[in-house]
């Protein structure tokens, strides 16, 4: 009896291994100046707060107003349209940690935290 050794996808030389992304098709371009304008056009949506936030700002005692808010949108909007992903916000006595593609604010930190800590993974930061 010969012991045999099945391969199912055999690794030929001069082929790539793996398959190759394909490029866009004629007409397909990311970020295309329509797409631009479509995210413009297109009512924003409200931020978000996740469990986490929610928790926190409870635990914390921080409040915002309906003006405050309205400026966290704001800034958002701003940093989405900057090209920023995640971003600090820092409103008052408030630090915010704020996922821009999700519109979603992640954590939340007030005055006496905010001392002494470091933020990462973040690529941008707002004063309001």
């Amino acid at each position: 009896m010969v012991d045999q050794i099945f391969i199912p996808n055999p690794v030929q030389p001069g082929r790539p291994a793996r398959p190759q992304q394909q490029k866009p098709v004629s007409g397909q371009t990311v970020n295309s100046p329509f797409a631009q304008v479509l995210d413009q056009k297109l009512p924003a949506q409200g931020v978000k707060f996740s469990q986490h936030a929610q928790d926190r700002l409870r635990a914390r005692n921080i409040t915002f107003s309906p003006a405050e808010l309205a400026n966290l949108e704001g800034a958002v909007t701003s940093v989405a349209q900057k090209g920023g992903k995640e971003s600090l916000v820092m409103m008052g006595d408030a630090a915010l940690v704020v996922s821009v593609r999700n519109r979603t604010v992640v954590t939340a930190l007030d005055k006496t935290q905010m001392r002494g800590n470091v933020f990462t993974n973040i690529d941008s930061a707002v004063i309001i």
